[in-house]
């Protein structure tokens, strides 16, 4: 770790570990795999304060980030918000089952405070947003405690066909707590990184294509990627207007249920959120049955994402045995017609979508950056090489730059692609041919070796035709394969984000495969 990134991050640390308390300090509190249920039920109680929480958290992320880099900054108000809502439970009691949660944000979401906007990239250093993101707004409303902003794959991992996930210039190459040479996966590395090491309750995501759903399977997490339209995006650093969403990464399904009914809102900002009145629910908890696989029709995706990795295909054959086991009909294999068909396209929408994006984001997100458009961020990252292209270049932000308008044909072209084939003939046509509730697959393989000289080494993954369709997703832990965790993908209908959490919280209960990190240098290759 650099000395750069070392005395920011300390001297946060000490200025909040030293803040005068108000009133007895309770007794240290434990936060290794905390639920929010459980921490609510300790605060309501009087066990313990958001104040305390917090300082678990602080002293926690003191004691274990160093080896990880997950977190770039963190916010230095977290222990006078958690005072104060301390002092409101005490006078009127929780505004619901956020308040007073330490809640960790990728740092391409905006925060109008002291944090930092940056989405991972020296281009931003400094940013401070003229004011919160929507669904940072509701977190507050929520009681929420923004605890601080996580490392990411620079610009979320749009720039460079040979990144390394999780590596910023910011920030450095985040880690997987479960084998520290690993790969957290991305571009919401930090976020997974954190939370699957209880560096905070629960974490926000996001996600164009697997950047929520993959890091989550990576780290042992539950990683849920909305409908597009449910989640607002306005504040976040874009990349996709039609694929962009932001989501919920927590430890067990219950959380991140919590998480989710307070991100989700109609946004003015953002007008994909107008197709979401009357589709979210207030409370995503209902939805939580244990019994909730029994008798759902579930169709299983093997052509195009089964057999690239032995060790992840074990878990999720005995994950669909046990599926049927607890009474869920299987429908083996529901194969998504023209899966791989249209790689080329969503790359073509990307990359118009991402310099029209950016272009618009930057005057009013970044006033006070250095850049205001895709052109400036290149010409930086080129007077700064050393310090941005260390490792792997931009050709991807060139690529997106010599597009045009979002009215060329080509861009139009593509875009109808993406969506008949990954919506009308891909996933809607499966949908109803075998009648299914959800569709399961295998998230991805185990996390690779880091490799800064070449590049990510994906075995597999089945994020790309819900990412695509713009439909919900959800993955949740289903086993470990040498000690690295394999997660298992439920895909599903629009606005369905239910019915996967009831399929998800089913299969969870059932198996309960999460396992704490142990924060080994390396995999256990002594057994599978």
């Amino acid at each position: 770790m650099s000395r750069s990134r070392i005395l920011p991050l300390a001297l946060v640390l000490s200025v909040l570990s030293t803040s005068p308390a108000r009133g007895a300090a309770p007794a240290p509190l434990e936060v290794e795999e905390a639920t929010v249920a459980g921490l609510q039920e300790s605060m309501a109680s009087g066990r313990t304060t958001s104040r305390a929480l917090v300082q678990a958290y602080l002293d926690r992320i003191a004691r274990l980030d160093p080896s990880l880099r997950s977190i770039l900054e963190l916010n230095p108000d977290a222990l006078s918000i958690a005072d104060g809502l301390d002092r409101e439970r005490g006078e009127g009691g929780a505004r619901g089952p956020l308040h007073g949660i330490p809640v960790l944000l990728k740092d391409n979401v905006s925060t109008g405070d002291r944090m930092e906007t940056t989405a991972g990239s020296l281009a931003l250093s400094g940013n401070h947003a003229p004011r919160d993101a929507f669904l940072v707004a509701r977190l507050r409303a929520a009681g929420a405690v923004l605890l601080g902003k996580a490392n990411l794959s620079e610009w979320a991992n749009i720039r460079s066909t040979h990144s390394s996930s999780g590596w910023s210039a910011r920030g450095g190459q985040t880690r997987n707590p479960y084998a520290l040479d690993r790969s957290p996966c991305g571009s919401s590395s930090g976020t997974a990184a954190a939370v699957a090491a209880s560096l905070a309750t629960v974490g926000v995501g996001t996600e164009t294509d697997g950047s929520i759903v993959c890091p989550s399977g990576a780290t042992g997490l539950v990683g849920l990627k909305p409908t597009v339209g449910l989640v607002s995006r306005s504040g976040i650093v874009p990349i996709s207007a039609t694929q962009d969403t932001a989501g919920p990464m927590a430890r067990t399904v219950a959380d991140a249920a919590a998480l989710l009914g307070a991100l989700t809102g109609v946004d003015p900002e953002d007008p994909p959120t107008q197709r979401s009145a009357g589709k979210a629910a207030p409370d995503y908890a209902r939805f939580l049955d244990p019994e909730g696989l029994r008798g759902a029709r579930i169709g299983v995706v093997r052509k195009g994402v089964y057999g690239a990795s032995p060790p992840a295909d074990r878990v999720f054959d005995a994950a669909v045995a046990e599926m049927r086991r607890r009474g869920a009909v299987i429908v083996d294999p529901a194969d998504i017609p023209h899966l791989g068909e249209y790689d080329d396209a969503e790359l073509e929408v990307l990359l118009y979508e991402l310099k029209a994006g950016l272009d618009a984001f930057l005057p009013g997100w970044a006033p006070g950056a250095k850049v205001r458009s895709l052109a400036d961020v290149i010409a930086f990252d080129e007077a700064h090489a050393a310090e941005e292209m260390p490792f792997f270049g931009q050709e991807l932000f060139v690529k997106a730059q010599a597009k045009g308008p979002l009215t060329d044909a080509a861009y139009r072209k593509a875009l109808e692609r993406c969506r008949r084939l990954a919506r009308r003939e891909g996933l809607d046509a499966v949908f109803a041919r075998h009648r299914l509730d959800a569709l399961v697959a295998p998230t991805g393989g185990p996390a690779w070796t880091i490799d800064l000289v070449t590049g990510d080494h994906f075995a597999q993954g089945s994020s790309t035709p819900a990412a695509v369709a713009g439909y919900p997703s959800i993955t949740v832990p289903a086993g470990l394969a040498f000690g690295l965790p394999v997660g298992l993908s439920f895909i599903g209908k629009p606005w369905s984000e239910g019915t996967l959490l009831k399929l998800a919280y089913s299969f969870e209960q059932a198996t309960r495969a999460r396992r704490p990190p142990a924060f080994l240098p390396t995999a256990d290759l002594s057994g599978r």
